[in-house]
């Protein structure tokens, strides 16, 4: 590709990807299984350490398990809010204006759940598990937002009650949980201002 292609590939890109943005309000409306399953192949070609692909990607579909885990993760995310979390979280927090409940993890059509992938009876010691799985995500909502959908990372804790609805082995680690599907037609997101290049960026 010639240099000023490159930049146009670049730039391109980087205007696609500041349209993202979390959102909590979805649709109920299908997502193609297709779709789910493409943007998950993107996010499986991540490096990871010693190619080990430390990751499981759940897609949950079924609307009685995607109620309980919403009223588990509820559970959790009450007790946070209303007893473990810091002055200082709830004071971070408060522009976006969370709190326990969490609908969109019934209302979403789909919810994937990434687990991280330790040893287990098949599977070997993995390495930089958590640098690994964080790049997978990453790709995964690139290529969900490049794919017209929206999604949210969400993150109760403690987490280990995913295992059991998912059905996934003690090895298998929660690491994420994204709601997926197309946003509301009322769908709101906070007012959030991005830092500028200048100041993420240092050039020498």
């Amino acid at each position: 590709m010639a240099p000023g292609d490159s930049v146009r590939a670049a730039q391109e890109f980087a205007d696609r990807m500041v349209t993202r943005r979390s959102v909590r309000h979805f649709s109920p409306n299908p997502v193609p299984d297709e779709v789910v399953a493409e943007a998950i192949r993107a996010a499986a070609s991540a490096p990871s350490g010693a190619n080990l692909q430390p990751w499981r990607f759940v897609v949950v579909t079924d609307p009685v398990r995607k109620r309980r885990l919403r009223e588990a993760a509820e559970a959790e995310e009450r007790e946070f809010y209303t007893r473990r979390a810091s002055a200082d979280w709830l004071d971070a927090i408060a522009p976006i204006g969370t709190d326990w409940h969490k609908p969109f993890l019934e209302i979403a059509p789909v919810v994937i759940v990434v687990f991280e992938v330790h040893r287990g009876p098949h599977s070997p010691k993995p390495y930089y598990v958590k640098e690994s799985v964080g790049i997978a995500v990453g790709l995964l909502i690139s290529a969900l937002h490049h794919a017209g959908l929206a999604t949210l990372t969400h993150t109760p804790s403690p987490m280990r009650f995913l295992n059991e609805i998912c059905e996934r082995p003690s090895e298998e680690r929660p690491y994420v949980v994204m709601p997926v599907g197309y946003p509301a037609p009322d769908a709101t997101v906070p007012g959030l201002v991005r830092k500028p290049l200048s100041e993420v960026m240092v050039r020498y």
